[in-house]
């Protein structure tokens, strides 16, 4: 999913999910179904069953695996986060040089498997709170920081105070159930969650989606999982951003936050405890689900959530947006979290039943598209947003009869 969906991810200096080694099966311009065999990996068969039946029994080794210069990984995008005054966002869904077979093919294609580059876990790790009032402060921050170090931070993730204070009235349970019960267990909860959630909407009498109501209710029994200082700092200040360094960058960080950054008046930072730093990072990826929860225990008095996966300029100033009146009257929440150094933000709207939904949304577009962001950022178009012209070309050239997955895009859904 994440390759073929461009999706990108929090980390500074690897960029969206993207290879060139893949094997895959296409519907031709004949309507045949056929397998493309481009995985780099020798000795696998000749035919679909020997290929397929090999591959899932592991029946290969290190060296069946073929390195013809192909890339396995975004290796350009240290290089693009760094070009301050690029003339286009640094990775977005449409970048023609990132769509390549399975990689961002949307579900064009049947895909069976990648290869994808691997790299060294950090033997070491810190993370620092940044806060302010100023946006422009995160400007001079992020511009100095990919300017001028030559140790990127391995991520620099955003949420504004909103952000903060929804997700944790609103994702405690999240956070909690990664604490608690890891990653490992949780897409098997979230699979009976949804299980228990499609039942249970087909009762008439019954509010939608109240195992979301439920594990809300539940999260109160729990006492405050936010550390003190985390939490002071969202009422100091509009804007957190949660640093992440490893190895060398963490002494580069920390001199040019305590000798430079952090004298500047108006902000203020602090290197967190192990606990801190956990509490930081589960809280702001437990962000991600806090307006659709808002949305949910509001279902009878607002629309479902308007969410936009925006791509900026690396240098538009104007990154926190001031909406006219004729968009916000209605509103009801405003969440924005992101990747800052990537320049890319996830907001998220809440409206009132009366709001022209339709209507906002374009208006929302129309500005961002006047500024030269893109959108989506990191996630396929589905049925959205409207496709560019670069990917309704690379798609119909991976399924040149539209029998996968029609219609995405905002494109036709007959078949060619």
């Amino acid at each position: 999913g994440g390759v073929a969906n461009n999706a990108g991810g929090a980390l500074c200096k690897r960029g969206s999910s993207y290879t060139e080694f893949a094997l895959y099966a296409r519907v031709n311009e004949e309507g045949t179904l056929e397998l493309i065999d481009h995985l780099g990996i020798r000795n696998l068969g000749e035919t679909p069953e020997e290929i397929l039946t090999r591959l899932e029994n592991g029946d290969f080794t290190d060296a069946d695996l073929i390195d013809d210069g192909r890339a396995a990984s975004d290796t350009d995008y240290v290089n693009r986060i760094r070009d301050l005054d690029a003339t286009v966002p640094n990775r977005y869904n449409a970048d023609p040089k990132r769509l390549y077979e399975v990689s961002g093919s949307a579900g064009k294609v049947a895909c069976f498997a990648v290869r994808v580059d691997t790299f060294a876990v950090p033997k070491s790790k810190q993370v620092f709170i940044l806060g302010t009032n100023d946006p422009d402060h995160f400007v001079t921050m992020r511009r100095h920081i990919l300017g001028t170090f030559e140790h990127l931070p391995e991520m620099g993730e955003y949420m504004n105070r909103a952000t903060f204070t929804a997700a944790e009235k609103y994702a405690k349970d999240v956070a909690l159930a990664i604490k608690y019960l890891g990653t490992d267990r949780l897409p098997r909860a979230y699979a009976l969650k949804a299980k228990a959630e499609y039942l249970l909407n087909k009762i008439p009498f019954l509010p939608k989606y109240l195992p979301d109501i439920f594990l809300y209710y539940v999260s109160k029994l729990f006492p405050q999982h936010l550390p003190q200082r985390l939490r002071q700092y969202r009422d100091d200040y509009e804007h957190l951003l949660i640093l992440v360094t490893a190895d060398e960058a963490i002494e580069e960080a920390r001199r040019y936050l305590e000798d430079d950054w952090g004298r500047t008046e108006g902000v203020g930072f602090f290197e967190c405890s192990e606990r801190e730093q956990e509490a930081a990072l589960l809280h702001r990826f437990s962000a991600a689900g806090a307006g659709i929860r808002y949305q949910n225990l509001h279902q009878r008095t607002t629309q479902e959530v308007l969410a936009l996966d925006i791509a900026l300029l690396s240098n538009d100033p104007e990154w926190v947006e001031e909406l006219p009146e004729e968009i916000t009257k209605d509103m009801v929440l405003d969440l924005s979290y992101g990747h800052y150094m990537c320049h890319v933000f996830h907001n998220i709207y809440v409206y009132r039943k009366e709001a022209d939904l339709e209507r906002i949304k374009t208006l929302m577009l129309e500005r961002l598209e006047a500024r030269g962001a893109k959108f989506p950022a990191e996630h396929n178009v589905g049925h959205l947003y409207e496709a560019e012209p670069v990917v309704k070309d690379f798609h119909r050239q991976l399924d040149p009869t539209n029998t996968f997955n029609p219609g995405i895009g905002k494109t036709s859904k007959r078949r060619r």
